[in-house]
């Protein structure tokens, strides 16, 4: 008898292990070609193996028996892209008052949602989300993240920063408007005032789940202080959250408008440069010399324009004056081979929009490969990341469909038909 019982267990963990057959299936996608984003190629024909959300193989002999195919006929795979600077949670319409004033974190964290399905639906399936726009102490794009890591949502990949870290009235202290004590914010908030705060305040976000840190190197464009580049946290506080976010394996970007700042962040250790507006060649040679990567965020200039008036007088003069100049300062970028990475800046640019940001590169001098590459590869490597930015064998199944050859009409890439998320087709 009880070798009766021996065999039936063993026989009941053995169906138990085996993997079942809607494990073992496969989807095959079939289309005109893959563009392989390190060569420059398009590879012809494209015939993807997926399994359990990965790339299993590229145009396989044999085929397998069984699978679930997915015919694209002429269009063109791209692995998915990668936004490096988005805001959520965030809307703009040339002002920030109703959701800042008016609304709440439960309701920031739907407007986040709806945001990020935009995004995927868009083609990009891995974003930084670089700082909430909320007065909350909760992290609500934190929050997003975790939520799309248990399944909860179907959102891209989302590499959340929690808090700005900004000083006392600076670019990211988003109660600078308000009156005297009615609203008091502090660390938590990521509003710092001294290097004991900034470490307060980065560990702070990193404790609750940011996987990166955004700190506010000078005075921005869209806030109230008058300045749009000056220096706003010092050179110490810059590195006393550089240190402590490395300490951590956590990587820090800096928002940075004026020279003087861009340079402080650079040395003060960060890993990337928002926005860049004012880069001078000595910022250039630092960058390349330290490999910091640059998201210029550079398409937002066409959509701003049409919201100029009605921009607070402070926001639209700050506007007028840094765009046409960080335009220029771009290209000078651009020449010298400065590492770089796709940031929309949405919701400036709209979310949904975000390939936008790929064309303007292109429009500033970029080669359509190195645009892609910006929006792959590259932010792979600012992600610190490895299985994903290609379609290749056993990386991530996060792959989309675009109509024509975008190496030849990059605008291809502002109509994606098709996207796949880990093996999950979520457009078709």
């Amino acid at each position: 008898m009880f070798k009766s019982y021996v065999v039936t267990l063993i026989c009941v963990l053995t169906i138990i292990a085996l993997p079942s057959n809607a494990e073992q299936q496969s989807t095959i996608i079939k289309a005109k070609g893959y563009l392989d984003v390190v060569t420059g190629k398009v590879v012809s024909p494209a015939v993807i193996q997926i399994e359990q959300g990965k790339i299993k193989a590229i145009n396989p002999t044999p085929m397998p028996s069984e699978a679930t195919v997915i015919d694209l006929n002429d269009q063109i795979l791209l692995p998915g892209f990668m936004d490096m600077h988005t805001h959520l949670d965030l809307d703009f319409d040339g002002t920030w008052d109703t959701i800042f004033t008016k609304e709440n974190a439960s309701k920031g964290a739907l407007r986040a949602l709806r945001n990020a399905e935009l995004t995927l639906n868009a083609g990009f399936t891995t974003v930084r989300n670089m700082g909430q726009g909320h007065i909350t102490q909760e992290l609500i794009n934190v929050a997003l993240e975790e939520a799309k890591e248990e399944g909860w949502v179907n959102t891209p990949d989302i590499f959340a920063a929690g808090h700005m870290v900004t000083i006392n009235g600076g670019h990211g202290d988003i109660t600078m408007a308000y009156s005297e004590g009615l609203i008091e914010v502090g660390a938590k908030h990521g509003v710092v005032n001294s290097p004991d705060d900034v470490v307060e305040a980065v560990r702070y976000q990193i404790k609750h789940g940011a996987k990166v840190i955004k700190i506010h190197a000078t005075a921005g464009v869209l806030s109230l202080e008058k300045s749009v580049g000056a220096q706003q946290l010092s050179d110490e506080e810059m590195r006393a959250a550089v240190e402590e976010a490395h300490r951590h394996h956590i990587k820090v970007g800096a928002h940075a408008h004026g020279t003087e700042g861009i340079i402080a962040a650079i040395r003060a250790g960060v890993d990337s440069i928002e926005h860049g507006s004012l880069i001078d060649k000595r910022a250039i040679e630092l960058m390349i010399d330290r490999g910091v990567y640059l998201v210029p965020t550079t398409g937002l200039i066409e959509y701003i324009q049409p919201l100029l008036s009605k921009m607070d007088p402070t926001m639209k003069r700050k506007a007028e004056y840094v765009l046409p100049l960080a335009k220029q300062r771009l290209k000078q970028a651009i020449d010298a081979d400065v590492k770089i990475a796709v940031g929309s800046d949405s919701p400036i640019i709209p979310h949904g929009k975000n390939a936008a940001e790929i064309v303007a590169l292109v429009d500033r001098g970029m080669t359509p490969l190195n645009a892609i590459q910006a929006a792959t590869i590259n932010g792979a490597e600012l992600l610190g990341v490895d299985d994903r930015g290609q379609i290749q064998e056993g990386l991530k199944a996060d792959i989309i469909a675009v109509s024509a050859n975008p190496l030849e009409q990059i605008d291809a890439v502002m109509q994606v038909n098709f996207v796949m998320k880990s093996g999950v087709v979520v457009k078709q």
